[in-house]
């Protein structure tokens, strides 16, 4: 098993914690995480994680020693400290199982902070498992690096969430039929202070009604992104990728401290 001398060594992996992280704190691990650093990973006491969240930043810890379905870690010196990430939300009609897994992780990948699923009128799912695309995210977070891990809201009609939007947020709704102006033009016209948030329909397009019923909402903006009809999945990570480009995050880079930490996915 690999293990640690000396010196803090090379980070094995970045996990999600919502306990508080300080120098020489103490954190557990539940089963599943302890099994996978010390079955899957083999690591033994001494080495070295990459513990993070939003309002501590990312921090190095050792392993202080394993038991029976548990793990305990010492945090030592911090990696990172918090930064400001783009608040831009995404809604979206639920789509079956694994489309629905990868694009919650893509996602998170593109620094989405709130990740919505909307039913619809031509919504073809009738259940959303919440828990399960948490843990995706919180996976796709530990593999991106960004240190925090978007809020996953439960389900709710368009209806309930339209008539819960914050009135100062825009919403762009990507609108494959109908007049839309280019996603990158409305953009262009709209207050860079001013917060955004994405909304994609079902596999089956949007009812007519439903879409006049959006548009006469006074914070929403109907998009279009190009002349071709994209899946939903595809849609909204395309929308997703816009917006980021032109008025997000989407100029920064990685944070050079050095090789970027494996993956720890327990599954």
């Amino acid at each position: 098993m690999r293990h640690a001398s000396g010196p803090m060594h090379a980070i094995a992996c970045r996990l999600h914690v919502d306990e508080t992280l300080a120098a020489g704190a103490a954190v557990g691990l539940d089963a599943p995480r302890a099994h996978y650093l010390r079955h899957v990973l083999r690591l033994d006491a001494g080495a070295t994680v990459a513990l993070f969240n939003a309002r501590d930043g990312e921090w190095a810890a050792r392993i202080d020693g394993f038991g029976k379905g548990w793990c305990s870690l010492v945090v030592a010196d911090r990696r990172r400290v918090p930064a400001p990430e783009p608040d831009l939300w995404l809604l979206f009609a639920p789509i079956k199982r694994a489309r629905i897994d990868f694009l919650v992780q893509k996602a998170t990948e593109l620094g989405a902070s709130v990740v919505w699923p909307v039913f619809t009128r031509r919504t073809a799912m009738a259940r959303v498992n919440l828990a399960r695309l948490t843990a995706n995210a919180v996976e796709a977070a530990e593999q991106c690096e960004r240190l925090s891990v978007p809020e996953l809201r439960a389900d709710a009609t368009l209806e309930a969430a339209v008539a819960a939007w914050p009135a100062e947020r825009r919403l762009l709704v990507c609108a494959e039929a109908g007049a839309a102006r280019p996603i990158a033009a409305t953009l262009a016209d709209i207050d860079p202070t001013v917060p955004l948030g994405v909304l994609v329909g079902p596999e089956g397009g949007w009812a007519p009604e439903e879409l006049s019923w959006l548009l006469g909402h006074p914070f929403v903006l109907p998009v279009g992104l190009g002349p071709r009809i994209l899946r939903a999945d595809t849609a909204a990570l395309a929308a997703l990728a816009v917006v980021q480009a032109l008025r997000g995050d989407g100029a920064g880079r990685p944070v050079d401290r050095g090789a970027a930490a494996p993956r720890c996915d327990p599954d």
